[in-house]
């Protein structure tokens, strides 16, 4: 399986999916989103049924060369539980080939800790650090995070870094 570069004309579906598959806090609103596909260090990968188009799954991604964070990453409901999820996270860290960094919620439910479980069995670490994400958008909530780090646990300095990338490029209205 391989992922490709999103088609612009593919953002509803994928934000479709966004819906879907997240919380109303964890995204911006459509046009907010959408814009960001004008930043040069935001790209998300898609994978494809080639038979139909049909988009199985995504990562929306920001490269800031010292790390790769993985904002979002979904399945379609339809494709879900078949190793999708899995295949476009190893193909992420393939192509980047470096530190990456993505956000999970404290694992207090058990869908937080099966996903928390997942991400490692990929070779992610969580980290003990809790951030708090602030709202993207006014009427959303703040959501306390940890971060995880591919290949091995981050340091406080590492985290302290990302954190902080994270609120002056993601974490901003627009």
């Amino acid at each position: 399986m391989a992922i490709f570069p999103m088609e612009k004309e593919d953002f509803d579906k994928i934000y479709s999916l966004m819906e879907t598959s997240f919380p109303k806090d964890e995204y911006k609103p459509y046009r907010a989103q959408k814009n960001l596909l004008e930043k040069p260090e935001y790209k998300i990968f898609v994978s494809r049924r080639e038979d139909k188009g049909d988009i199985r799954g995504f990562a929306a991604v920001w490269d800031f060369g010292f790390a790769v964070y993985i904002e979002h990453l979904a399945v379609s409901p339809q494709h879900r539980n078949g190793g999708i999820g899995g295949k476009i996270l190893d193909e992420v860290v393939e192509i980047f080939g470096r530190r990456l960094c993505l956000e999970v919620e404290p694992p207090e439910t058990e869908m937080a800790r099966r996903r928390i479980e997942f991400y490692k069995r990929h070779g992610f670490f969580f980290n003990d650090a809790l951030f708090v994400q602030p709202p993207l958008a006014p009427g959303q909530r703040s959501i306390p995070l940890h971060i995880m780090t591919y290949g091995k646990p981050a340091t406080a300095r590492e985290l302290d870094r990302i954190n902080s990338v994270l609120r002056r490029k993601v974490y901003v209205y627009g």
